[in-house]
């Protein structure tokens, strides 16, 4: 907030501005409120997050700029939007994606950064001048789902790379327990071991469980998961929408315009002077689902009429 002149009239007019911020219950935002926004992609969810992060600070009556710099996915775009933030003399930077967000923790040291549609924390690279909404859900939030949505599947069979979900896994270890589920994780740390380990839970596991892991689950594999799934009457637990269309039977989901808004909430907070470090990462806290009903017929499952209406899409 720019100080008031030292006419009268304008600072009785900042005073009434001042009691009619601290009516409302928000702290004045500080310094140069100024927002440049990087957007990785052009890909709607993206569009929906920069739609919900803006609309939450207009609802606040925050109006600061924003200045949007949209990459394409292309990273030297990502470098010119690092450098327009900079001589820009932004107070805030939201980045959403991976590109933008990697960019910008890499390159701006001395300037908020308010991060979504990431994966998970690494994104952020540790940076203190950096968090965000990842869109990675707790495994609790996971496995919880699972169990309310696949209530006869207790053996969960999941394939990881240790050097990308080690800790992933453990977690889902010391959390499986408490919910009645049996989980059997097996190492893959080169894509040669896919098949064997693929094979080694047919009898064992009676639902497979996808994690996002770039060796494990991409184009050239989802083929044969899928095909695994079906033939052994495994149902296979999916990463989004995309891959339920394709023959998962559910997965989980986020509502992109609210991870929008829970950006704007953070980004105010840091603009009213809250440091970043004080506000760790979040995931979603709105959790969407959709389901393949044709897989599940398939499978021989029946989803129960509350779950089939409570999904955001039925694929039939």
């Amino acid at each position: 907030m720019r100080h008031a002149p030292s006419r009268a009239p304008l600072l009785v007019l900042g005073l009434l501005a001042a009691a009619a911020v601290a009516a409302a219950g928000a702290a004045p935002v500080k310094g140069d409120a100024r927002i440049t926004v990087i957007v990785s992609q052009d890909a709607s969810p993206y569009l929906e997050a920069l739609e919900g992060f803006r609309g939450y600070l207009e609802a606040q009556g925050a109006t600061m700029p924003l200045d949007v710099r949209t990459l394409h996915g292309e990273t030297a775009d990502a470098d010119a939007a690092v450098q327009a933030a900079r001589q820009g003399n932004a107070g805030l930077v939201l980045t959403l994606g991976s590109l933008g967000t990697q960019a910008a923790v890499r390159d701006l040291h001395d300037v908020p950064i308010v991060a979504g549609l990431v994966l998970n924390v690494d994104d952020l690279g540790k940076a203190p001048n950096a968090t965000g909404v990842v869109l990675e859900f707790p495994v609790e939030t996971e496995l919880s789902y699972l169990r309310k949505l696949l209530p006869a599947q207790r053996n969960v069979g999941v394939l990881y790379n240790p050097a990308e979900n080690q800790a992933r896994i453990d977690a889902a270890l010391r959390v499986a327990g408490g919910l009645g589920l049996t989980m059997h994780a097996r190492k893959v740390e080169a894509p040669r071991e896919l098949p064997e380990a693929l094979e080694s839970l047919n009898r064992r596991a009676d639902v497979l469980w996808g994690v996002a892991d770039q060796m494990i689950l991409n184009s050239k594999t989802a083929k044969p998961i899928l095909l695994f799934s079906l033939r052994n009457h495994i149902p296979f637990v999916g990463l989004s929408e995309n891959w339920v269309k394709a023959g998962a039977v559910y997965a989980l989901d986020r509502d992109y315009r609210d991870i929008g808004r829970q950006c704007g909430e953070m980004a105010l907070k840091i603009l009213q002077g809250t440091p970043p470090a004080a506000l760790p990462p979040v995931p979603p806290r709105k959790v969407l689902y959709s389901v393949n009903l044709k897989s599940a017929r398939l499978l021989k499952l029946d989803l129960g009429g509350a779950v089939l209406q409570a999904a955001q899409a039925v694929i039939e």
